[in-house]
C-alpha cells in the first residue's frame, strides 16, 4: 500500500509541476519508513495466555492485523528478537457505543491525534497492569 500511495503522490506532484511549467521536476523524498509490525506467534501466545489468566475474558479481544504508522516493528526487526504489540483501549464506553451505533467508530481520535483523550482511569491502571503481566510471563519462565 505504501508503495502505491508514494507512486500516486509522485505522479500527482510531477503532473502539477509540469502543468505549472516548473523548470525542473520536483524532488519527492519520503521522510519516514517503518518496518511491518509482526507479532511473533510463540511470544503472542505466551503474552495472551498471561493476559487471559490475569484479566477477565470480557477485557481481552484478539484483533485483526491493523495498518498504522507505528515504529514498534523496527525494534523486533533490528534486534532480531520476538515481539508482541497490543492495544489498550481507553475510549469512554458511552462514547464508543454511540459511535458504533452511528457507524462512526473511525471518528474516535486515536493515539498520535491531537484530540486523543483516553479516560485516564482505568486506562492507566490497565496499561501498567498489561505491561507487568506481560513482563512476568517472560521473567517467570
Amino acid at each position: 500500500m505504501r508503495t502505491r500511495v508514494l507512486a500516486a503522490l509522485t505522479r500527482i506532484v510531477n503532473a502539477e509541476a509540469a502543468a505549472a511549467g516548473a523548470p525542473k521536476p520536483p524532488e519527492v523524498t519520503p521522510l519516514d519508513r517503518y518496518s511491518l509490525v509482526n507479532n511473533d506467534p510463540d511470544a503472542t501466545r505466551r503474552v495472551l495466555d498471561a493476559f487471559r489468566t490475569h484479566f477477565s475474558a470480557d477485557r481481552i479481544r484478539e484483533s485483526k492485523p491493523t495498518s498504522a504508522s507505528e515504529d514498534f516493528g523496527v525494534f523486533g526487526a533490528a534486534w532480531q528478537t520476538p515481539s508482541v504489540f497490543w492495544f489498550v483501549g481507553g475510549t469512554d464506553p458511552e462514547t464508543y457505543v454511540k459511535a458504533k451505533e452511528a457507524g462512526r467508530i473511525r471518528d474516535i481520535p486515536t493515539n498520535h491525534n491531537p484530540a486523543f483523550a483516553p479516560v485516564l482511569h482505568p486506562t492507566l491502571e490497565t496499561g501498567v497492569a498489561a505491561m507487568v503481566v506481560a513482563a512476568q510471563a517472560w521473567l517467570a519462565a
